[in-house]
């Protein structure tokens, strides 16, 4: 069985809509998430998506958060809050962990649903430029994922190839009710300056925007899948951090050392900085004969992580805590 993330949008209502043709053969239930963060706005979004399941004669799942009290408890936008909570109930309904099953008689689904489209793609790949991302991040959203927060659960986005403008123009077509949020038209975070007043000016430059990102985003997928095959090919032969760790010569024997380099460090969380200063002191090392630049004995530290330099070897290793 199929989990459908429903929150009465246009996007979802038409995933909802949709579903038997995207998916053909799969039942389906809906999981609705109440944020209550617009009051009664909120309660009318849940109320509509649940007398839309009656008539389809769909299980219909609801969660109540306090997005807000959370957001404060952790120090997050409530964006961030907000994403935090809606994956992590979708993993525990899939799982067949969440309290809201008890007494339906569902165990658990396969995988989850949601409706993002080419327009949501086109946005986070700006966003991503925005903060500052590898070639991973310029490749979007993919069409097929994991959950955020879990290690297994099936994240779809049938939707990818989509844009908005078509799926108004079905949902319109077909007659179909949709709940608009009011939320949407406030430039309030970085995607809604993006969307309400960014994409319209890219647009007079370029009308088909949406469409000529979707293709950039598969071209950067198809070079990001060439660097991973390089990557791949370093990490069997340096052996990464296991072990002696990352041996200094292999790594400067490969053309794109660098990249390499950034590769390894990217989940430790070592800022450009240092990770400049790491570089430079490589180029130093690799620029004069061997033995005349001194190197083993030099670290690098990231919030949590240490990088040492031992022998030649780039070791990693957990900061001590504080106090200890």
């Amino acid at each position: 069985m199929m989990l459908l993330a429903v929150s009465g949008g246009i996007d979802s209502m038409y995933l909802m809509h949709r579903a038997p043709r995207l998916f053909p053969g799969a039942s389906f239930a809906v999981a609705h998430c109440n944020f209550g963060l617009r009051d009664a706005e909120s309660d009318a979004d849940e109320a509509f998506v649940r007398s839309v399941c009656a008539e389809k004669g769909l299980p219909c799942l609801v969660k109540r958060f306090d997005t807000a009290a959370y957001a404060a408890s952790k120090g997050i936008s409530i964006e961030m809050a907000a994403r935090e909570l809606r994956y992590g109930w979708f993993t525990d309904l899939c799982r067949g962990t969440a309290a809201e099953l008890s007494g339906t008689g569902l165990s658990g689904f396969e995988a989850v649903a949601v409706a993002h489209n080419a327009n949501d793609n086109a946005e986070t790949l700006l966003l991503n430029l925005i903060r500052g991302c590898g070639m991973r991040g310029l490749c979007g959203m993919a069409g097929k994922g994991i959950v955020p927060g879990s290690d297994s659960v099936p994240l779809l986005r049938p939707l990818l190839g989509l844009e908005r403008g078509e799926i108004v123009a079905w949902m319109t077509k077909e007659g179909l009710a949709w709940r608009e949020d009011s939320s949407n038209a406030q430039s309030g975070c970085r995607r809604n300056i993006l969307r309400n007043e960014v994409f319209p000016l890219l647009q007079q430059l370029n009308p088909s925007l949406i469409a000529t990102l979707r293709q950039d985003m598969r071209h950067f997928a198809e070079g990001n899948a060439i660097a991973e095959s390089y990557w791949e090919a370093f990490a069997a032969q340096s052996g990464g951090f296991a072990g002696k760790g990352v041996d200094i010569d292999v790594l400067l024997g490969f053309a794109h050392w660098k990249y390499l380099l950034w590769h390894c460090l990217e989940p430790y969380g070592f800022s450009l900085p240092t990770f400049g200063k790491l570089v430079s002191l490589l180029e130093l090392y690799a620029s004069e004969p061997r033995g005349s630049v001194t190197i083993s004995g030099k670290s690098f530290e990231s919030p949590q992580w240490i990088l040492e330099i031992k022998k030649h070897f780039l070791k990693i290793s957990p900061r001590p805590c504080e106090g200890r």
